[in-house]
């Protein structure tokens, strides 16, 4: 849903929606993987290439449950901003938000510049 058929606070809440069915469905995949390993225990788990691998399998769906958690912190924290009036204002300088970068981004919550800034987190 693109934000110029749809305000930010359907785009917003269209991204929340698949948001927390992606968490789920990582969720899934991060307690099947866990349970496989421990239901699997066999001396292939001694295998350091084979330890190796399931670590980073592991490893990289809990970094993208991370990035979806953190994601949906952003989304969840811009419909507040929406309710509070004060949605499209950048949290670091106090300006707006050029509409590029919502339309882009919905739960952008710093300016362009703001987020160029060395040590900034792009958010």
């Amino acid at each position: 849903m693109s934000e110029s058929r749809a305000g930010p606070s359907e785009a917003l809440a269209a991204d929340r929606a698949s948001t927390v069915a992606r968490i789920a469905a990582l969720t899934r995949e991060f307690d099947e993987i866990v349970e496989s390993a421990a239901l699997g225990a066999t001396d292939d788990e001694h295998n350091p290439a084979t330890c190796a691998r399931s670590n980073a399998i592991v490893a990289q769906v809990a970094g993208l449950l991370e990035a979806a958690r953190g994601h949906l912190a952003d989304v969840d924290q811009a419909i507040r901003s929406i309710e509070a009036g004060i949605y499209g204002v950048c949290e670091r300088c106090g300006q707006p938000i050029s509409a590029e970068r919502l339309a882009a981004r919905p739960s952008a919550r710093t300016c362009i510049g703001c987020a160029a800034r060395p040590g900034a987190q792009s958010r």
